[in-house]
Parts: C-alpha cells; structure tokens; sequence
C-alpha cells in the first residue's frame, strides 16, 4: 500500500495555471500507472491522465494540449501541469496509483473563476 498525498490546488482565473502534485510514500518505480481524475459536484470520477512507468502519457480528450501529467520516479512524486485553465476544470482532483491494487490520495481542489 503506497499513501498518495497532493497538493498544489486553489483558485485560479480562467486562463490561468496550476501544477498539482502527488507525494506518494513508498516508491513509484514498479508502480506501471499513475494517473491522475476529477470529480466535479454532481458528476462521476473522470480519468483526466494517466502515465505509464515508462513515461507514456494518456489524457482525457477534454484536457489533451493544455495538461501534461509527469513522474518522477527518483523523487515518487507525480505532477499535473494545467494550463489554459476554464471553469469547467473545477473539480477536486484525485490522484491515484493503479498497480494490482489501487490507492488513492485524499484530493486536493481546484477552482477555476473570475
């Protein structure tokens, strides 16, 4: 079992950046896939990325060309750089290891508005 903690949520205008991050306690390396989901109120958990332990990343069509999800294996830390931020982006954002067993961090929230 590996604790997953983020951090780097809050409020941002549209338009804006964030860069969310997610600690883990243990070692990432033999973890295949980190990724990274969302929930907004009202709405199911949705996958935004995901990367493999050999750096291949996968987005969500709705944030394909403004995040970048990345891992640094050497540090068990995990990042989401958000870009180009709309209020349709607020969400609490999730992280979570997807290995034989899955974990998941505590969230952290973001908000997107002027």
């Amino acid at each position: 079992q590996v604790q997953l903690v983020e951090s780097g949520g809050g409020l941002v205008q549209p338009g804006g950046s964030l860069r969310l991050s997610c600690a883990a306690s243990g070692s990432i390396f033999s973890i295949p896939v980190m990724g990274w989901y969302r929930q907004a109120p009202g709405k199911q958990r949705e996958l935004v990325a995901s990367i493999t332990s050999a750096g291949s990343g996968n987005y969500a069509d709705s944030v394909k060309g403004r995040f970048t999800i990345s891992r640094d294996n050497s540090k068990n830390t995990v990042y989401l750089q958000m870009n180009s931020l709309t209020p349709e982006d607020t969400a609490v954002y999730y992280c979570a290891s997807m290995g034989i067993r899955w974990d998941w961090g505590q969230g952290t929230q973001v908000t997107v508005s002027s």
